[in-house]
């Protein structure tokens, strides 16, 4: 049976921005100050935490560490991390962040067409998200009321793969899980929606060549419905979905 979706919920991160190296770069820096600080020896580059941690927010990864090594953090102590973390990517993203190649092509189409409400749905910092879609120029496609950021959206911060953003999403915007769409590029994101019985295309096209066979099977299990390697195959994957083929 066809449903009728009226809503794009998009995650930011490596799905319309090309982020996620420029953010972990800067995370590592920080986390790698946190461990020496507890005379840790491990050090972590941004590759080697992106490959741990893609998806999670800042606060998630700094709650993964201090479980993995065992450490003791206080809160105001973590939310001075949050913050320094947050100005030290703005700063990265402000001077090298580009678009993932074609989604601007479609978010463009989208929004003259006029026939889906679009949101952009993240993990990471509000100040974050909207400071990259300013910066690469999406922000008009967005009502600024209809960004929204586990981090600082929430009553309670979390990070995705807890379902809670999608659902404050869906509920702001009031919409049905089955009126929607998301388009996520990792396992956090799409388990985030998954939960949210929110019916979700996975995005491969951020990885390198060699990691991208690796993350179609990933998003698969995860419970991406259909995954599309470029954005030159948003439609018809929509469109397979608008069908109920998938």
């Amino acid at each position: 049976m066809s449903a009728k979706i009226t809503t794009i919920l998009f995650d930011c991160d490596n799905t319309l921005v090309l982020s996620e190296s420029l953010a972990f770069e800067a995370c590592a820096d920080l986390a790698n100050e946190i461990l020496a600080s507890r005379n840790i020896p491990d050090r972590y580059t941004g590759p080697v935490l992106l490959a741990e941690f893609v998806g999670q927010n800042f606060r998630g990864m700094m709650v993964s560490l201090k479980a993995k090594y065992k450490y003791e953090m206080g809160d105001d102590e973590l939310e001075t991390y949050v913050l320094k973390e947050e100005d030290k990517v703005i700063a990265k993203l402000k001077e090298k962040l580009v678009p993932c190649v074609g989604a601007d092509d479609v978010l463009e189409k989208l929004d003259k067409e006029g026939k889906y409400l679009m949101s952009v749905v993240s993990s990471s910092a509000l100040r974050r998200v909207k400071a990259s879609i300013e910066k690469v120029g999406q922000d008009k496609y967005f009502q600024p009321n209809h960004v929204f950021s586990a981090a600082t959206s929430l009553p309670k911060p979390t990070s995705k793969p807890d379902p809670a953003i999608y659902l404050h999403a869906m509920q702001v915007l009031g919409k049905k899980a089955e009126e929607c769409v998301a388009v996520e590029d990792s396992k956090s994101g799409a388990t985030a929606a998954y939960r949210a019985k929110i019916k979700t295309i996975g995005y491969t096209g951020s990885y390198e060549p060699h990691e991208e066979e690796k993350m179609r099977k990933v998003l698969e299990d995860a419970g991406c419905v259909v995954i599309m390697k470029d954005w030159t195959e948003f439609e018809g994957c929509l469109e397979r979905i608008q069908k109920g083929e998938v």
